[in-house]
């Protein structure tokens, strides 16, 4: 299935990698569970994005602040090296070249400057990827698909604290919108 497209979708834009709020201190209610589907998705991810890398695609870092209001990405990098998300953010350290939105809500896109990023970037398509996938993810790609870009959620580089919450909530992106969930093997089809 191709993925949903709209007027932003074209031959003229490019793709561009979100990974959503993976650099992640796991501090809350159902981290423990969380842990290793989101440790699975970051190995995907971190393969997908050499990929993108590789391609010239951009590759932008989406996290949350986790309530620290006056620090910036990379001392959210650091306090998380410290602590139970420390793996996440070895496998997802983020490369010269990255792009960094720091977002207050699920979506990537509520409050924040990213749609005027990809605009800069030229981005027509996003790959939507971290965590989780039934709350951040749907949200981000829900805003991303009435935003009209086109929008792959790579199935496999995605996590949930349950592999069945996951499931049900990359079936109702690909049922309601019509979203790519196919997995990372075909994540960069034809953008680069």
């Amino acid at each position: 299935m191709a993925s949903t497209s709209g007027i932003r979708d074209d031959r003229d834009r490019r793709a561009a990698l979100l990974v959503v709020d993976m650099i992640n201190p796991l501090d809350f209610e159902g981290a423990d569970a969380l842990k290793p589907h989101a440790v699975a998705a970051a190995r995907q991810i971190a393969a997908l994005a050499r990929r993108a890398r590789a391609a010239a695609l951009p590759v932008i870092y989406v996290n949350d602040n986790f309530m620290h209001w006056q620090a910036d990405f990379r001392e959210i990098v650091a306090q998380v090296r410290e602590g139970k998300g420390r793996e996440l953010a070895e496998l997802l350290a983020p490369e010269p070249g990255d792009y960094f939105v720091l977002k207050p809500k699920h979506s990537a896109f509520l409050a924040t400057p990213l749609e005027i990023l990809l605009e800069k970037l030229e981005v027509g398509t996003v790959l939507v990827s971290g965590v989780a996938t039934d709350g951040c993810i749907l949200a981000t790609a829900t805003d991303a698909h009435m935003r009209e870009y086109g929008v792959h959620v790579p199935g496999d580089c995605v996590a949930a604290i349950t592999a069945g919450r996951s499931r049900r909530a990359l079936e109702l992106m690909h049922d309601a919108m019509h979203i790519d969930v196919r997995g990372a093997h075909a994540a960069l089809a034809g953008h680069g």
